[in-house]
């Protein structure tokens, strides 16, 4: 009989869960359409009643016939490959070489202390400040820009992951030394995955970082690219053409950082979240 109720419970249990799965899944998918909705709702009163000039903010028409033309040209996916292409290598660079300053720092409490300053003095100046001598070094094209996004996001993000290490409890290098774990076989087995959610974490806000530089960048040092469209439909007061670019800037950031959250639901990973 005890064994008959628990099995009802479990299955009661089970049946809730379900339900409230299903219930969150149709809100996640809702809840944003209608926003999305309200939004563009506002945006057309805002041009139908003339609260700003029709060439200070253009129609939600005049955005979908431009991005229908920017498609038919060409011009739109050429920029989108050209801006994929700088943000990928520029924070894959970043990536690659602060990821492992970052756990080296985090490790060597003297090295932490001496290269601290110089970090936090770097991580507070703006990447566009970097714009003059991007161009004078690299003069126009994939390098100053790539330039420009390795030095924005590499200092936050080799400060990220050393904070994390520093801060992983002492128990875990204590049963760490029980099993003689030392050199490259300690980072591996015990201080990479411990600060793997943070890492990954550090990485979606790096990635952040990364589109808000590629778009100055492409404004004053590429030809192409979807900052450098921003810049020319500006120039020829094109603020329909403008907002399209915007739109895929914004869809773009989106989907790479939803791939890069997928990480953090592997069950390796998962445990740094729930331990």
């Amino acid at each position: 009989m005890a064994s008959f109720n628990a099995e009802e419970t479990l299955a009661s249990v089970k049946k809730k869960q379900a339900a409230t799965y299903k219930g969150n899944r149709w809100r996640v998918f809702v809840l944003p359409v209608i926003v999305f909705f309200i939004i563009i709702l506002i945006w057309y009163c805002l041009v139908h009643f003339n609260i700003f000039p029709s060439y200070a903010m253009p129609s939600p028409g005049a955005v979908v016939k431009s991005f229908r033309e920017d498609i038919m040209s060409g011009n739109l996916l050429n920029d989108m490959v050209a801006s994929l292409w700088r943000v990928a290598v520029g924070f894959i660079l970043s990536a690659v070489l602060g990821i492992p300053v970052g756990l080296w720092l985090g490790q060597h409490i003297t090295a932490r202390q001496a290269f601290l300053p110089l970090l936090n003095f770097a991580r507070f100046l703006s990447p566009l400040a970097w714009i003059p001598f991007a161009i004078l070094w690299f003069h126009i094209g994939d390098k100053p820009a790539v330039f420009l996004i390795f030095m924005a996001t590499f200092f936050p993000l080799a400060l990220a992951v050393m904070s994390a290490v520093a801060t992983i409890p002492a128990i875990y290098f204590r049963v760490a030394k029980d099993y003689n774990y030392k050199g490259f076989e300690l980072i591996t087995k015990v201080t990479f995955p411990a600060v793997l959610p943070q890492i990954i974490t550090a990485l979606r806000v790096s990635y952040g970082i990364s589109w808000i530089v590629i778009v100055a960048a492409e404004m004053v040092g590429c030809q192409d690219g979807l900052g450098y469209g921003i810049w020319e439909a500006r120039n020829g007061l094109r603020l329909d053409s403008a907002a399209c670019y915007m739109i895929v800037i914004g869809l773009l950031g989106m989907g790479i950082d939803r791939f890069l959250l997928q990480f953090s639901k592997i069950p390796k990973v998962r445990w740094g979240y729930e331990r």
